[in-house]
């Protein structure tokens, strides 16, 4: 029997998790939906004010790590603590928490990934840089494929560095969400 997660290196980690991208795959939109509906139901006495599908699978064709990252907006930080509390309660395995900004997972096994893996970033109503960045990716399919082939370009260079991997596309990622800031404004 392998190593619990809890009990694994940084470097162990992340060569059972790698990095991969897939071609997009039309399912992650019910996948989506699916863990979306489970939030709601785990998450129906805390203030949600806006549940969203973020990340890679929630842009149109382009290649994408084959997990679902979904974005919970809640009101205030008491209710941030309370549902990362409750998703762990719930099977969900906390990634970071940096105070306003938490990450849990579903779907990480000491075996690899599960069949479907998500990622749930609680944040505080208005932290929602993402969504502007999806849709504008959406809106202009040139600048997705731009990404994507940053993505593709990165992969194998950082394949078992995930931090190295994201931050190698963090300024890509700003300066959209800077032009999609502009031209979305207010949106959200």
């Amino acid at each position: 029997m392998g190593k619990e997660l809890s009990d694994m290196t940084l470097e162990e980690l992340w060569e059972l998790f790698p990095i991969f991208l897939v071609k997009h795959d039309d399912t992650w939109r019910q996948q989506y939906e699916e863990v979306e509906e489970h939030l709601v139901e785990l998450l129906s006495d805390r203030s949600v004010e806006r549940i969203s599908h973020i990340g890679s699978t929630a842009v149109d064709g382009i290649w994408a790590k084959d997990i679902v990252d979904v974005m919970v907006e809640l009101s205030t930080q008491a209710e941030l603590e309370k549902a990362a509390e409750k998703l762990e309660h719930s099977g969900f395995t906390m990634m970071s928490d940096e105070g306003e900004r938490v990450s849990l997972n579903l779907g990480y096994t000491k075996d690899g990934f599960a069949e479907k893996v998500y990622h749930v970033h609680l944040r505080l109503v208005g932290d929602n840089d993402e969504l502007y960045f999806r849709d504008y990716l959406n809106a202009h399919p040139q600048t997705a494929r731009e990404y994507e082939a940053l993505k593709l370009r990165l992969w194998k260079e950082f394949e078992h560095d995930r931090n190295a991997y994201t931050e190698a596309k963090t300024e890509f990622i700003q300066g959209v969400t800077a032009q999609a800031r502009q031209e979305y404004a207010g949106r959200y």
